[in-house]
């Protein structure tokens, strides 16, 4: 089954410049392990090393972030769209 991944612009390059990716996989971890086994580029912008999410990499199924859910256990369906959501930080105090 595969799912819909969405892509932000920051990591399209990694992607072939693509802005949806699928991937198969029962779980939000088996998905972003797929997906990383093609695209080898990202992996490094999406893990830590020691193979946690990086902490400012939030993924989002449909509209719930997953670290309110299980995690990288979350199951997703066919009929689910993963969102890749990198934090934003940065500006200047005035």
């Amino acid at each position: 089954m595969a799912t819909r991944i969405l892509i932000p612009t920051p990591l399209r390059g990694f992607t072939d410049k693509q802005d949806v990716v699928e991937a198969d996989g029962q779980t939000v971890g088996e998905l972003l392990a797929n997906m990383t086994a093609r695209y080898t580029g990202l992996r490094q912008h999406l893990y830590a090393a020691d193979g946690s999410l990086r902490s400012f990499v939030n993924i989002y199924v449909n509209d719930d972030d997953i670290r309110y859910l299980d995690k990288e256990k979350t199951p997703v369906t066919a009929d689910d769209t993963v969102s890749i959501i990198p934090s934003v930080a940065g500006g200047r105090a005035s």
